[in-house]
């Protein structure tokens, strides 16, 4: 082992947990932040910088955001089969946020336009993939993070006026999210879990008028399958479609014979588990929801690929 080895060892533990917070943010999955975590400390130990006596993190969050927006543009290259979802990650209560304060330089404390439970969120990082992949690095360093204007452009190798002008463009682009946002409270929690528990009820008794009552008008139902495993390829929209869905599953499959409800992105998720699965039916999954403002469900997502869940404990 050579006399580097240790000391970059020591960078590695030092900076995983908020390099590993930084990726996933950047590609709204769990699996892809791990690789992107590890293929950064390879470059460290395959040409790290030329100063080696200066902090590294500046270089590492360089090298991070630059794999992780090379990785965004050959997924948007390459397309995805279905909708698209995040990567559910476990954010207990008793708990950090999955960022662990990954602040700027000149900063002591993340105090961005997005707290740091907020864009884990899956509502943020849905907003988050709208955007190409400059403007969301932009916005994550700039709104999320606290980095200065300065500290945002050493880190993307841009001039400090695109980076203005980008975060301008991304802030544009966020309006939708921003009018409607709803931060993960202890209060949203608890009704959040409450809509969940509600609709698993619903569903187990076939109500369909509850079920109608329970779900907005213009609720969205997404369902993730990655390809893997059977899942709706296309959004279903409204209260009838969501529930024939759903209810046809539940007659086909039944009910899970595990089911745990958990802090997922800040907000109370089902963690699922079938007695069996046939062929592309997927054995473990997550089912979670939004709420909108008056309190109903406007989104229901299940989340089914493989790599999806890598994150969650089954």
């Amino acid at each position: 082992m050579t006399a580097a080895a240790p000391a970059l060892d020591g960078v590695f533990r030092e900076h995983e947990r908020a390099l590993w917070g930084l990726c996933y943010r950047m590609t709204g999955s769990a699996a892809d932040a791990d690789d992107l975590v590890q293929d950064t400390f390879a470059r460290a130990m395959e040409s790290p910088p030329p100063r080696t006596d200066i902090p590294w993190r500046p270089w590492l969050v360089r090298v991070a955001m630059n794999l992780s927006r090379d990785l965004l543009r050959r997924r948007k290259r390459r397309g995805y089969v279905g909708p698209w979802l995040p990567s559910p990650i476990e954010t207990p209560a008793d708990a950090e946020p999955p960022s662990w304060e990954l602040v700027g330089d000149e900063g002591t404390s993340t105090a961005g336009r997005y707290d740091l439970l907020e864009s884990v969120s899956f509502a943020f990082l849905l907003a988050l993939e709208a955007l190409t992949p400059q403007k969301r690095a932009v916005l994550l360093l700039r709104d999320v993070f606290d980095y200065t204007v300065r500290e945002t452009a050493a880190a993307l190798d841009l001039g400090e006026a695109n980076v203005k002008t980008t975060l301008h463009r991304a802030r544009r682009e966020m309006a939708a999210y921003d009018a409607t946002r709803r931060v993960p409270t202890a209060e949203l929690q608890a009704t959040t879990r409450r809509s969940l528990e509600a609709l698993l009820f619903h569903l187990s008794n076939r109500d369909t008028a509850a079920l109608e009552a329970l779900l907005a008008a213009d609720a969205r139902g997404l369902s993730d399958g990655g390809g893997e495993f059977q899942a709706a390829l296309a959004p279903l929209r409204g209260p009838r479609k969501i529930i024939k869905f759903y209810t046809t599953i539940a007659a086909d499959r039944g009910l899970p014979v595990r089911l745990d409800i958990r802090l997922l992105n800040g907000l109370p998720a089902f963690v699922c588990e079938m007695a069996t699965a046939g062929e592309r039916e997927a054995k473990r999954f997550v089912i979670r929801c939004d709420l909108g403002a008056d309190g109903r469900v406007a989104a229901v997502h299940s989340i089914l690929a493989s790599r999806k869940l890598t994150a969650v404990r089954f």
